[in-house]
């Protein structure tokens, strides 16, 4: 099982970027995926989630309105789409799956690496 993320970088106040996990190993489209980031010194803290079919979306109030998470799952994949960003939205931010086949979800979670997002001028 992996997941694998990508497209953190450097980037000023106000710009944008987009993360994606890729994933393998597991049925993907049976699986509630979520970014969740954990700047220095913080706690993990969610960010946004989406349902294993994709109908439907969670948000932390922090990122409303400037994230975006969606979800591809005939390629395995799922991105976020940060806009507007702040300093404060500096973190790793971590992919995370969890096996949700109906409306109810199991123990069974995977963790990604993490990827470097830094925003600053």
């Amino acid at each position: 099982v992996q997941l694998v993320e990508s497209g953190g970088d450097l980037v000023q106040p106000g710009g944008s970027l987009r993360l994606s996990c890729v994933a393998s190993g597991f049925t993907f489209s049976r699986y509630r995926m979520s970014w969740y980031r954990q700047g220095s010194g913080k706690e993990r803290e969610l960010v946004a989630r989406v349902t294993s079919a994709g109908v439907s979306t969670t948000y932390a109030d922090s990122v409303k309105g400037r994230f975006t998470i969606s979800r591809d799952n005939t390629k395995n994949t799922v991105y976020l789409q940060m806009n507007s960003l702040k300093p404060d939205d500096t973190a790793v931010y971590y992919c995370h799956a969890q096996y949700c086949p109906t409306n109810v979800c199991f123990a069974q979670t995977y963790w990604g690496q993490g990827t470097q997002v830094t925003v600053s001028s």
